[in-house]
C-alpha cells in the first residue's frame, strides 16, 4: 500500500501511529505524511519502519527529550518559513508521555497553527478493554520509580473520582501492583500487555491478585497499561458520616501510620496535626486514646 499525497496546510501536524499493528494507521495520517515537508521523530529508526511498510519517502528527523531544547528553534525557523512539519511519537498519540507539550506550546506562542490527524491510543484501548467504567477517568503517565515516591503518588490519587490509568515498565509491574494494593485498598483492576499486537493480553483481578500472579511469574514482556477502579462509591458513602477514629482505625491495620494518616487528611481535610495526633493516641496499645 502506498500513501495517497494530498497538499496540507502550514503548521504543526499532530500524527497518531499504530501502537503495534500497522494496519491501525488512518489516510489521514498517511496522506499527512506523505505531503509534510518534514516528520518529527522520537526515533528516527522506529517510524521508517512505519513509513517504509506504506511507501512514505519524507524525510525524518529526530525530536526527543534529550534534543528538544535545542531542535525547537530550529523548528520553529521551519515554521516561520511557512513549512509543514508532521510530529509523531515512536507510538500512539503525540504528547502523550513524551516531549511534544513545549513544541506545542511554543508553536501556538509563536502564531503557528497546530491540528491532528487523531487516532491510536494505548491508554484509551487499555480502559475499553479493562471491563472498568470510563465515565470518568485520570491518567497518571508513568509512576515514580522508588517505592516511597510511588506510594506518595498513590497517596495523592487515591481519590480521585474515576478509573486510574498508568503507564508501566514490566520490571515494575508486579511491586507497582503491591503498592496500589497497599495505598488504595483491594480495587478491581486490569493489566493490559501489548495492545494490538499478536499476543494481546489483559488480566482482571483484584490489584492483591494480579500482583500475587506476577510476584509469582516473574516480569511479563511487551508494554504494559495498568488500569484500576476509583474509589468503592458505596463504602465512600458510608465513609462520608465516619469519624476521624473510625477512618484511621479502619486503614492502620493494612497501612503505615504515614499513609493512613495522608489518606484521612485527603479525605476530610483536616489539618494533618490534628489527625497524626490521633493516630499516635489510637497506635497506643488501649487503642482508645
Amino acid at each position: 500500500m502506498a500513501a495517497e499525497v494530498e497538499p496540507i496546510a502550514p503548521g504543526l501536524h499532530l500524527v497518531a501511529t499504530p501502537i503495534g499493528n500497522l494496519k491501525d494507521i488512518s489516510f489521514r495520517a498517511l496522506s499527512t505524511l506523505a505531503a509534510a515537508d518534514a516528520i518529527l521523530a522520537e526515533d528516527t529508526r522506529v517510524t521508517r519502519v512505519l513509513l517504509a511498510h506504506y511507501g512514505v519517502t519524507t524525510p525524518l528527523l529526530n525530536y526527543h527529550e534529550h534534543n528538544a531544547a535545542q531542535m525547537r528553534p530550529k523548528i520553529m525557523a521551519r515554521l516561520a518559513e511557512g513549512q509543514a512539519l508532521a510530529l509523531v511519537s515512536d507510538a500512539g498519540t503525540p504528547l502523550v508521555s513524551d516531549p511534544g507539550h513545549k513544541l506545542v506550546e511554543e508553536a501556538l506562542a509563536q502564531g503557528h497553527a497546530v491540528t491532528t490527524a487523531p487516532g491510536p491510543s494505548a491508554v484509551l484501548t487499555g480502559l475499553v478493554l479493562s471491563g472498568l467504567p470510563m465515565d470518568a477517568f485520570f491518567f497518571g503517565g508513568f509512576l515514580p520509580t522508588k517505592q516511597a515516591a510511588r506510594k506518595h503518588r498513590l497517596l495523592e490519587l487515591a481519590n480521585v473520582p474515576g478509573t486510574l490509568a498508568f503507564f508501566e515498565s514490566p520490571q515494575r509491574v508486579g511491586d507497582m501492583l503491591a503498592d496500589a494494593a497497599a495505598v488504595l485498598g483491594d480495587r478491581p483492576a486490569a493489566v493490559a500487555r501489548e495492545l494490538t499486537k499478536m499476543f494481546e493480553n489483559v488480566r482482571r483481578g483484584r490489584l492483591s491478585e494480579l500482583a500475587a500472579q506476577y510476584a509469582q511469574e516473574g516480569p511479563p514482556r511487551g508494554e504494559i497499561v495498568v488500569m484500576i477502579g476509583g474509589p468503592d462509591r458505596a463504602q465512600a458513602a458510608a465513609d462520608a458520616g465516619a469519624t476521624v477514629d473510625d477512618r484511621l482505625r479502619a486503614l492502620l491495620p493494612a497501612h503505615s501510620m504515614k499513609e493512613a494518616v495522608a489518606l484521612v487528611t485527603a479525605q476530610t481535610g483536616l489539618p494533618r496535626k490534628e489527625v497524626y495526633a490521633r493516630a499516635l493516641l489510637l497506635d497506643r496499645p488501649d487503642g482508645d486514646g
